[in-house]
């Protein structure tokens, strides 16, 4: 991204004068959100502290309260920062529902730091003062603290480069840190402030777009009914077993939003970008279902080829390795999965992709798109054509480019071809469908 400095001084200052109208709000709105959270709940009688017994170990470091107070001031320069309006607007907004979901933790869980923190003298113990005027010890969990740095440090970090990106990730360490080490929070407030944070980041993206077009498969459907079975299933389990088992929550959360990926979210759920990486926040959320689709692949992996050349210049293949492509020379790389990050080793080739939902045909709109792409691609040189197995999705986009370039072939020729070439290839009545909606409309087209 651009620095600030690099705009026009216009759209500079635009973007200035509304960092420092947000500040004006958000400033109030966060301390009296905050201030008068701590102050109801010390009126209750039903505060409770959830603490590990390794915690009493912890120890109390005072100099910490200096990245621990230093948090205020990355905050404030983070509107600063902010390079579209776009960007300026939904951190803003972060940072406002960051502050009303912890203080719904508050209310509806309230908690105490349960230890006695030592006297301390001198310029820390004046910053402690100071931090004790309007900070009890009660807003615990979530963790506010974690969950601004979480969403501060995905602004800074896209930002900050060089020297500068590594001094960041060391002090943003030392800022997670010091709500330990200063005796004001515990581990429980961490991992849940953590936690919010990345739900935060992920529901309001900046370099990605929510989208909503219900699929007309009756499988999409049964998908749907499959994960959101399995979301319910961990967040029962974690309900009834409690305690560390809360922890559930997580592949509950992850298979609800693949499960309304396939309700009509689509591909967006895995907020991949024309660059092929996926967001962090999408990276953290989704884990425990990509673990899941990561173990399957390994398993189906086994019964197949990990590519094979279809015409010359074309090989389709699963999500590769280093070793698959090595032994073969290719120009470009054409990715079709969703699901998966980017890979370290394409980056040594021309690499493209067009994130598609694993299991569903592409719609014809789509499946034009990607046909086109790999014929630009192929004019180039030889293409490696992937999606996770290699037998459904990018398969579908070789066997409408094989109609594109040979008019003599219909949909039965050209996906004998595939199998013979690859005889595992899966295509369900769907994707015939799905084809030949493409070829009624688009096969005979000049592009």
């Amino acid at each position: 991204m651009k620095s600030p400095m690099q705009l026009p001084f216009e759209s500079r200052q635009r973007l200035w004068l509304t960092a420092c109208v947000w500040l004006l709000f958000l400033a109030p709105f966060f301390f009296m959100t905050y201030g008068q959270i701590n102050q109801l709940t010390s009126l209750r009688d039903d505060i409770k502290a959830v603490v590990f017994s390794w915690e009493q170990n912890l120890p109390f470091w005072s100099w910490t309260i200096i990245p621990y107070w230093s948090i205020d001031l990355f905050y404030g320069i983070s509107l600063f920062i902010c390079t579209s309006r776009r960007e300026q607007w939904l951190h803003g907004w972060r940072l406002v529902t960051a502050s009303l979901i912890a203080c719904a933790g508050f209310l509806l869980f309230p908690l105490q730091f349960s230890l006695s923190r030592p006297a301390t003298a001198g310029v820390f113990g004046w910053l402690f003062t100071q931090l004790e005027l309007f900070d009890l010890p009660y807003n615990q969990a979530p963790s506010l603290h974690i969950i601004l740095l979480w969403l501060l440090w995905l602004r800074y970090s896209i930002h900050i480069q060089g020297y500068w990106r590594g001094l960041l990730h060391v002090w943003s360490i030392l800022i997670a840190l010091s709500v330990l080490t200063t005796w004001q929070h515990h581990f429980i407030d961490v991992i849940t402030g953590f936690a919010v944070g990345v739900v935060i980041s992920y529901l309001l993206p900046i370099s990605h777009h929510w989208q909503w077009q219900p699929s007309q498969d009756s499988y999409a459907r049964k998908l749907f009914g499959y994960y959101i079975m399995g979301s319910f299933f961990f967040m029962l389990m974690a309900y009834g077993l409690g305690g560390i088992f809360w922890i559930l929550l997580w592949p509950a959360i992850s298979l609800l939003m693949i499960a309304l990926g396939y309700a009509g979210l689509g591909n967006s759920v895995f907020q991949k970008q024309s660059d092929g990486c996926i967001s962090l926040s999408a990276r953290w959320l989704l884990a425990p279902y990509q673990l899941g689709a990561w173990l399957s692949y390994l398993w189906f992996r086994r019964q197949s080829s990990p590519y094979n050349q279809i015409v010359e210049g074309i090989i389709l293949g699963c999500l590769p390795c280093q070793s698959d492509i090595e032994p073969i020379n290719i120009t470009s790389v054409f990715d079709l999965t969703a699901e998966w990050h980017r890979k370290p080793d394409h980056h040594e080739k021309h690499y493209i992709c067009q994130p598609q939902i694993d299991l569903l045909p592409l719609t014809p709109e789509a499946l034009q798109s990607a046909v086109c792409t790999l014929d630009k691609l192929h004019q180039k040189g030889s293409v490696f054509i992937h999606c996770t197995l290699g037998l459904s999705r990018s398969a579908m986009v070789v066997a409408a480019w094989l109609l594109k370039q040979h008019p003599e072939y219909n949909i039965t020729k050209a996906i004998n071809i595939l199998r013979k070439a690859r005889p595992l290839v899966t295509f369900r009545q769907e994707h015939w469908d799905a084809l030949a909606q493409w070829e009624s409309i688009y096969r005979y087209r000049k592009a």
